[in-house]
């Protein structure tokens, strides 16, 4: 198994920075838009993206939710599992929601999130905001707007994305099996 790192801890947090600042570049104080992390691992990119947001402009300006896809998934039909939390507490409707992740390889699981967020309202732009983007294994026609490191993989190879909250470390890395 050969290891590779895609993203060292300093390139992370200046990755995280610049897709926090493109973000404010395209929604000046984030008028009529919301932020939402995709519950399991998209949440520690989306939590330090609206923290350095938090950094450029007035917090009470920031709508930032959480929202568990689990059940709108297609590939878990036959098997019982535990959701994670949804919180979102504001209206989504007519508003620009920007949906955060941390990986982006077949697109199922941004389906699965288009489907979910329309049990909140119907908004008027979605866009997706990415710290890698897998982009030749797409099996649906699914495109971020904001994309912290693009990759050529393999399907056989792995991207694993490591949290100092979960792991003690922050670090990007590509497992070839």
């Amino acid at each position: 198994m050969n290891k590779k790192s895609l993203l060292t801890p300093q390139q992370m947090q200046l990755t995280i920075k610049r897709l926090a600042h493109e973000i404010i570049e395209n929604h000046l104080q984030l008028e009529n838009t919301v932020i939402i992390g995709l519950q399991p691992r998209g949440i520690y990119v989306s939590n330090r993206i609206v923290d350095e947001i938090k950094n450029i402009i007035s917090s009470d300006k920031v709508l930032y939710g959480k929202m568990d896809i689990t059940f709108y998934r297609d590939d878990i039909r036959n098997n019982l599992h535990v959701a994670n939390e949804t919180n979102i507490r504001f209206d989504i409707e007519n508003k620009t929601v920007i949906l955060i992740d941390d990986v982006l390889w077949t697109g199922r699981t941004i389906r699965a999130a288009l489907d979910a967020l329309l049990d909140f309202g119907r908004p008027a732009n979605v866009e997706l905001c990415v710290l890698i983007d897998r982009r030749f294994s797409r099996q649906l026609p699914i495109q971020a707007t904001y994309v912290g490191r693009t990759i050529d993989t393999y399907d056989s190879q792995k991207v694993k994305v490591f949290w100092k909250e979960t792991s003690e470390y922050d670090e990007v890395i590509l497992i070839d099996e």
